[in-house]
């Protein structure tokens, strides 16, 4: 399978690319645990049906430690006993953060009172930032179709 455009090869999409890339290390910088970023790049992915980005950051997680089981039940996070009360809020503020066009409010008052329980302001801020940028990601990826399965972690640097 090939996607449709080659994302990689394209200068337009080089320089948007390159702009998503630059907000996304903006985040990684930010405080807001990397477990906690990979769990939201994870959930979001599989929310919007991007293969390639559930593939890389569950590939990148393992590699930094992350457990198989944890990632296992990442789409379950809410029966699932292996994630903090802070998980649980960033990964509830992903899904109704990705999931915007479902919900005629948007991002409840309830989700982002629990989230600011537990990140302070400079990571809540990274997570609305990561949220918005791993969307941007998938959305690019899933029009393309962009394939999943080869990747290898530290692929991109």
């Amino acid at each position: 399978m090939d996607a449709r455009l080659n994302l990689f090869g394209s200068p337009a999409s080089g320089k948007v690319l390159k702009a998503l890339i630059s907000a996304d290390r903006a985040v990684s910088g930010s405080g807001l645990p990397e477990a906690t970023q990979e769990l939201v790049k994870i959930r979001a992915s599989q929310i919007n049906g991007c293969g390639f980005c559930t593939d890389m950051h569950t590939k990148d997680a393992l590699a930094a430690g992350e457990t198989p089981l944890r990632l296992h039940l990442v789409a379950a996070w809410r029966e699932a006993t292996v994630f903090t009360d802070a998980e649980r809020a960033a990964l509830e503020l992903a899904e109704q953060g990705t999931r915007i066009a479902d919900a005629a409010g948007g991002v409840t008052d309830e989700a982002w009172a629990n989230a600011a329980e537990h990140y302070d302001e400079e990571q809540l801020a990274a997570l609305v930032g990561l949220i918005a940028v791993i969307n941007a990601f998938n959305r690019m990826n899933v029009i393309v179709r962009q394939p999943a399965g080869d990747y290898r972690p530290g692929q991109f640097g």
